[in-house]
């Protein structure tokens, strides 16, 4: 490698953490992030890099224009999804902003309310809620003058604060977490209901590819039946492990070693408003080596 692609490289290393972090909240998928960074990376090594004076922000435009691209493709693929579509799950143990500056946009409630955006308020959005970019930098990146940029941001922000309900602590949420999963084990029809929002929803996300509710499953009481249901056999053999997924407190559900499922909650001071079931095998590789 000569001297020059070794300078590139170095400064490429330097700022990977922040573009996956932008490239996977645009797209929440870690499997299509990862594609994006490496095509940034093939652009930066395209470049007469001697002439680019800011070579982080070149490379953030450069992953967030492929980003909005992408994201357009996706939106149709998602059209077809089999079942509700979840974000995939990754692991934040080690990085729990995800190479932003706050760990915005992150959560599973937040990046599946992302979806509702158009790709370019979604890219406004994350650049400044997470990595504190100037409304003149965003401009820059969305080729948008700087009072769209910051009406991009206002009309992202409007959408998904209608939406959001006061979230519970990180203690709370574990709390929770772990009184669900004993009730959901035992099928305690009781505890189930008091931990449970009226209007909760559960979520399962199999992609067709294996056998989980094609239909959110709505109402404290339906989902509470709902869950004591298959408790007898679907808990049999499974091992259940505490993991930081997406910021949040999540467990890994595992059999014989292999990472099947991961399970998290949305949770307000009502209750636990969505349960949140990520078990498509095709979503799971970010997070499966936490749990072996």
């Amino acid at each position: 490698m000569d001297a020059n692609l070794d300078d590139a490289l170095a400064v490429f290393g330097a700022v990977r953490p922040r573009l996956f972090g932008i490239a996977y909240r645009m797209l929440g998928s870690a499997t299509e992030a990862e594609d994006i960074v490496q095509e940034a990376w093939l652009r930066w090594q395209g470049t007469d890099r001697s002439v680019v004076q800011d070579p982080p922000a070149f490379l953030a435009t450069a992953t967030t224009r492929l980003a909005i691209n992408a994201l357009q493709s996706a939106r149709a693929r998602r059209e077809t999804y089999i079942g509700p579509w979840l974000p995939e799950p990754v692991d934040t143990s080690n990085d729990p902003t995800l190479g932003a500056e706050r760990a915005e946009a992150l959560g599973f409630a937040v990046l599946v309310m992302l979806e509702r955006l158009t790709p370019t308020e979604r890219a406004a959005y994350v650049l400044r809620e997470a990595f504190a970019y100037s409304y003149e930098q965003i401009s820059e990146v969305v080729q948008l003058s700087e009072a769209a940029a910051r009406q991009l941001v206002s009309r992202a922000r409007k959408h998904l604060v209608g939406e959001r309900r006061r979230e519970v602590t990180h203690q709370e949420q574990r709390r929770l977490l772990t009184a669900f999963l004993s009730a959901a084990k035992t099928g305690n029809l009781e505890v189930l209901e008091r931990l449970l929002a009226e209007d909760v929803v559960s979520y399962s996300d199999g992609g067709g590819m294996v056998r989980a509710s094609k239909f959110p499953v709505v109402g404290r009481m339906r989902v509470a039946k709902y869950l004591r249901a298959f408790h007898t056999h679907f808990w049999i053999g499974v091992e259940t492990t505490e993991a930081d997924v997406n910021g949040q407190p999540s467990i890994l559900l595992s059999k014989e070693g292999t990472t099947f499922a991961v399970l998290g909650l949305v949770a307000s001071t009502s209750g636990i408003e969505q349960v949140l079931w990520m078990m498509n095998p095709n979503k799971l590789a970010g997070v499966a080596s936490s749990g072996a």
